[in-house]
This record gives structure tokens, sequence and C-alpha cells, in this order.
């Protein structure tokens, strides 16, 4: 009885052949296997995985879409909701120094009117910082894109030159809210003969 744990010995191998332990020659074109076509119902199955998987990106990027869109009219609405919030915040020194001029009873006119001042130069201030701009065109070319002109005046100098403004316009960020009222020059008729 042999020991199944006994190392075998070289007598006790089986003998094999040279021919035995060689590696197969590579097969020969006209001996070449061939290559496992997928079935029709495989590749079916591939494509519709692949169309799965893109209407599900399609999906996923139209929801990103529609997210998006929406993000911006709420931003828009808001933006043109409190588009006045700056400026207004601005005013709010100017009404304060109002109110408080009113409710001064015992001042003099000279005190008045230093206040007065003061608040203009607040409500100044605050188109400035607002890049709302006053358009005062005496002695400039008639623009009527600018200006209004609400007479004309037989003048010497320059025809259509503003000569005098009756009401300041005013631009904000260079585009006019409110033309100038002004008063155009004209040329003087000749005397008659």
């Amino acid at each position: 009885m042999q020991d199944s744990n006994a190392t075998p010995t070289p007598e006790a191998l089986p003998e094999t052949t040279a021919a035995e332990n060689a590696v197969p020659p590579a097969p020969t074109l006209d001996q070449a296997t061939p290559e496992v076509m997928p079935s029709l119902e495989d590749l079916l199955k591939a494509a519709e995985l692949k169309a799965a998987e893109h209407h599900d990106a399609w999906l996923r990027a139209k929801a990103e879409t529609e997210n998006v869109r929406r993000r911006a009219q709420e931003d828009i609405a808001k933006a043109g909701k409190y588009a006045v919030e700056r400026f207004s915040g601005e005013l709010l020194a100017v009404k304060d120094s109002l109110e408080a001029a009113l409710a001064n009873e015992n001042q003099s006119a000279e005190n008045l009117k230093a206040g007065v001042e003061l608040t203009l130069r607040q409500l100044v201030a605050a188109f400035e910082k607002s890049s709302l701009a006053e358009i005062s065109p005496v002695g400039q070319k008639f623009d009527p894109h600018q200006h209004q002109a609400i007479s004309q005046i037989e003048a010497d100098g320059e025809p259509n030159t503003v000569i005098s403004v009756l009401q300041k316009g005013y631009a904000l960020h260079g585009r006019v809210i409110r033309p100038a009222l002004v008063v155009v020059s004209k040329p003087k008729a000749a005397p008659a003969a």
C-alpha cells in the first residue's frame, strides 16, 4: 500500500513523450476558428440598453435646462422688482432731512435755506451714485435726442443753439429718461426793404 502523502519519485511518474509535451502549432488561415457572432437578440438587447441610457441622459439634460430657465426667470423677476433698492436707500436720507426741516417750527430763513441746500446736496449725491446725470445744455447745439424745444427766439449767433433751459433733463447711464425743455435760437429775419 502506498502512502498518499509521499512524494512521488521519478520512477513512479508516468512517462510522457516529447510529442505530448509540445505546444500545438498555430492554426493557419484555412484552419482559423470562426469568430462567434452575437445573435440578433443580443444585438437588439444591447441597442435597447444603449437607447435607454441615451433617453435617460436626454431626460436629465432636459430637466436641467428647465431648472436653469426657471432660475433665470426668477432672477430676472427679482432684478426688476428690486432694481431701485440701492437708489431708494439713498433717497431715504433725503426724505429724513426734509421731515426734520418740517418738524422744526422755530427756525430762521437762513437755517431753512441751509437745510434745503444740504438736502439738495444729498439728493445730487444719490443721483451721482445711481448714474443719474443732469442734462443742462445752455449754449450747446440743439439735439432732439436729449432736448425738447418749447420755443424759438431770434438771436445773434449760431442758429439752433440752446438759449435757455426751462426744465433740466436727466439721463440714466447715458439713456435719456427726461429730455431738457429748452428755448432754441433761430436766425434773425432779414430787414424789410
